[in-house]
């Protein structure tokens, strides 16, 4: 973990980021108090490669949405 002050903070973002991203943790301190983390963020989730895949994975319906929204709109009266 590298500990660094504002000042060094500003001066040398681009080699604390290079840094991050070999998996090393930076701490930004502010008068000696520690203010803020610099961490990798965790890698992104796949995208879905399609509509059919991602609506296969999703639970059926007891009942058509339609009748679901209008019972939903009526209990609001």
């Amino acid at each position: 973990m590298v500990t660094v002050n504002l000042a060094q903070a500003k001066a040398r973002l681009s080699e604390l980021l290079d840094k991050v991203e070999d998996g090393e943790k930076v701490v930004i301190t502010r008068h000696g108090r520690p203010v803020a983390t610099l961490s990798a963020l965790a890698a992104p989730k796949q995208p879905v490669k399609s509509l059919a895949a991602f609506r296969a994975r999703m639970p059926r319906l007891r009942r058509p949405s339609a009748a679901l929204l209008r019972e939903a709109r009526d209990e609001g009266r």
